[in-house]
Parts: C-alpha cells; sequence; structure tokens
C-alpha cells in the first residue's frame, strides 16, 4: 500500500485558514489610503482607520454637551463595539495631553489661542486624530489647555 503524503497546508486545513488570515490581515491596510485628506463625516464605510485634523474652538457658554468617554456596556455581546468611542476619545485626548507637554515644554506655556493650537501642536507635531463615532466632534478649550470631544445634539 502506498501512502499519499499530502504538503501541510492540505493536511491541516485550519492551519492554511490561520495562514490566509493572516496575509488578509497584513495587507489589508495596502490600497486607498483615506488618511491624507481632512474628511471627517461618517460615511458607509464606517471610521475605523480613518483620522481628521480638524478641531474646533470650544465655548463653554455654548451649551454642548460634552462626553466624559465613560465605557457602559449594555449588552455583553455588544459591549466591546459599544467601547469602542470612548476607548477612541480616550486615547485622542491622550495624545493631545502629551503634545501639550511637550509644547509647553519648549515655549514654556501653553497654547494661548485656537490658531495657535493648531500651528503649534496639530500641524507641528503632526497630529491626525482618529475619526469619532456618531458624530461627535473635537474641540479645544483654550482656557483650561484640553481637548473635549463634543457629542453631537440630538
Amino acid at each position: 500500500m502506498l501512502a499519499c503524503r499530502l504538503p501541510i497546508p492540505l493536511r491541516f486545513p485550519s492551519l492554511r485558514l490561520w495562514v490566509i488570515f493572516l496575509i488578509l490581515t497584513t495587507f489589508s491596510g495596502c490600497g486607498d489610503d483615506r488618511s491624507g485628506s481632512d474628511e471627517d463625516e461618517v460615511s458607509r464605510n464606517g471610521v475605523i482607520g480613518r483620522t481628521t485634523k480638524q478641531v474646533a474652538e470650544f465655548d463653554p457658554t455654548a451649551g454642548k454637551r460634552v462626553s466624559d468617554s465613560a465605557i457602559e456596556y449594555s449588552n455583553p455581546i455588544t459591549g466591546p463595539l459599544e467601547s469602542m468611542g470612548p476607548l477612541m476619545e480616550r486615547a485622542a485626548k491622550l495624545g493631545i495631553h502629551h503634545a501639550l507637554g511637550l509644547y509647553r515644554a519648549e515655549h514654556d506655556r501653553f497654547p494661548e489661542t485656537h490658531e495657535e493650537f493648531m500651528t503649534g501642536v496639530i500641524d507641528g507635531y503632526g497630529i491626525r486624530l482618529p475619526v469619532l463615532p456618531a458624530g461627535a466632534k473635537y474641540e479645544y478649550d483654550v482656557g483650561r489647555h484640553q481637548l473635549v470631544i463634543v457629542e453631537r445634539s440630538q
């Protein structure tokens, strides 16, 4: 009797699927690069992987609803998806906090105006913020020297 030796990928179909998965995830970033555009509207393609440089000036007297970036699970199945927005907010705030610290170390002060924040911090350090889901927007609070996330008004 002759024993037929199959190549490794055919003998272990799950290994073949893992190899295909790894190849697809490795090269999925190639192709259409949208990170260079300043558009931040949520489209049919979603927000994952999209970035923006748009940060408006925060007006505390406008009565806008500011996000507290709290993670709230309402369903154990969709909980990780529900936490995506607040986690993106926290990451953006942390990055801006660090960049403001660098700016302060270089200039011995925080940016005094929104324009100075945009040119000195956002453009100066080449910061690209992730596009937020649900129409939330970034705004910079000049008085408190921090990035705030303003939720879309209902």
